[in-house]
């Protein structure tokens, strides 16, 4: 996997964010991180280690653990594992200026996809080139099965889906009502 186009979009002498290295982490379950990001707009940052580099989407309305929302996932540029730890601000002039801050991590299992018994392929990432990738979160809020199911009009748009499963909830799920009224993007949004 390549990070180019995350070193294209930066300039590392003025932005705190982790450099353009990627790698195998040593770790034996691979990370998630959702982080949520006041850059232009308030979205929420979809990270799944894969390959070396975190596989990234922007869902403007957060995540969600109601199997009925379909979550808008628009994939963006792969990021390095190191970013995965990223919090901080961004300064003015960088891309994505603004403030970041972590809104769950965890770890996840790939599911490989079986119909009639026979497994759809033999890698989870061959799932990323059809458009359609299932696991399982272990997060703080995240928890149980999830879906990215890319949308076939458009090259860069996918859907965040919550399967139905033990953790799955009914009611409204709002990802803003699960952030801590202290972080530093609430302190900055009562400030406008």
């Amino acid at each position: 996997m390549s990070l180019v186009k995350y070193k294209q979009k930066r300039n590392f002498s003025s932005t705190p964010e982790p450099g353009a290295l990627s790698g195998k982490g040593d770790r034996k379950k691979l990370i998630f991180v959702v982080q949520r990001h006041k850059a232009t707009s308030l979205h929420y940052d979809f990270r799944l280690e894969w390959d070396g580099v975190l596989k990234s989407w922007a869902v403007p309305k957060g995540p969600s653990m109601n199997p009925a929302d379909k979550r808008l996932a628009m994939m963006v540029e792969d990021h390095p594992l190191d970013y995965a730890g990223f919090k901080g601000v961004i300064p003015e002039g960088n891309y994505g200026a603004g403030i970041v801050e972590i809104w769950d991590n965890g770890w996840f299992e790939p599911t490989i996809e079986v119909v009639k018994g026979k497994p759809v392929s033999k890698s989870w990432g061959a799932g990323l080139k059809r458009g359609s990738l299932k696991f399982t979160l272990h997060g703080k809020k995240l928890k149980g099965e999830f879906a990215l199911v890319k949308i076939k009009t458009t090259p860069n748009s996918w859907l965040l889906i919550k399967h139905k499963d033990k953790y799955a909830v009914e009611d409204a799920y709002d990802s803003e009502k699960l952030t801590p009224a202290g972080s530093p993007i609430n302190k900055l949004l009562k400030k406008k």
